[in-house]
């Protein structure tokens, strides 16, 4: 759980438990960044930018949610095996891409 109270001067004071103390030092020894504060700005910065696409795709997801149930409902499913293997093959183009960028 994290604790957090702001001071007199607007600053921040965030206790995280043992373990993500621990996550977050290794994300900081790893290199990509030179402290605590910017790995969380980063953290803060993707979360808000999630938050706004998840609100920005809302219907779209909705959408999609209901016509998955109605395609269950209809025994219209995929086996574990067959979604796998989609998602390997989405992986593999997306990678493939990512590559030639």
């Amino acid at each position: 759980m994290i604790f957090a109270t702001i001071g007199k001067r607007g600053h921040m004071t965030v206790t995280l438990s043992p373990d993500q103390e621990r996550r977050l030092a290794d994300v900081v020894r790893a290199g990509a960044y030179q402290n605590a504060e910017q790995v969380l700005g980063r953290a803060l910065e993707m979360l808000l930018a999630q938050e706004e696409w998840l609100a920005e795709n809302r219907d779209e997801i909705a959408a999609a949610i209901e016509l998955g149930f109605a395609e269950a409902e209809r025994g219209e499913l995929i086996d574990g095996d067959e979604v796998r293997s989609r998602m390997a093959a989405r992986k593999k183009a997306w990678m493939a891409e990512k590559r030639s960028v």
